[in-house]
């Protein structure tokens, strides 16, 4: 298999009141984030509206190696599954996905239910949710 680098650069970042640090997933998703798009891109807000469901991708940066299987939330009364069938930041490459829906749009900020990304992880990319 021939392998090539792939650089990404953030599109913005994530902002959460009190981190969410020691949060799980869940929690995380409960509670409204901020994603601070960089000011240069804000124009590639346009159509978003509140109501809208946005698929976001961002880089788990807070996360150091990887596991090939691992306990789902890791509990280990849960069997082991591989890391590809999970949500697991512990991954070959930490990107996560996540389906959220937006409450706000004021400038280059938008303010989103349902991420669970932690405070300043870095935003790759963002899309709307066609499905």
């Amino acid at each position: 298999m021939k392998m090539d680098a792939v650089t990404f650069h953030p599109i913005g970042y994530v902002e959460r009141d009190g981190g969410g640090e020691g949060l799980s997933g869940d929690e995380l998703r409960a509670r409204p984030a901020r994603i601070v798009l960089d000011p240069a891109l804000t124009a590639g807000l346009l159509g978003l509206e509140p109501g809208s469901n946005i698929i976001v991708l961002y880089y788990f940066h807070r996360s150091t190696g990887y596991d090939l299987q691992v306990h789902p939330r890791g509990d280990p009364r849960r069997p082991l599954r591989g890391v590809f069938a999970t949500r697991s930041p512990r991954r070959p490459n930490p990107i996560g996905v996540t389906t959220v829906r937006v409450l706000r749009v004021e400038g280059n900020v938008l303010e989103v239910v349902g991420l669970d990304a932690l405070d300043d992880s870095p935003v790759l990319d963002i899309k709307i949710d066609g499905g």
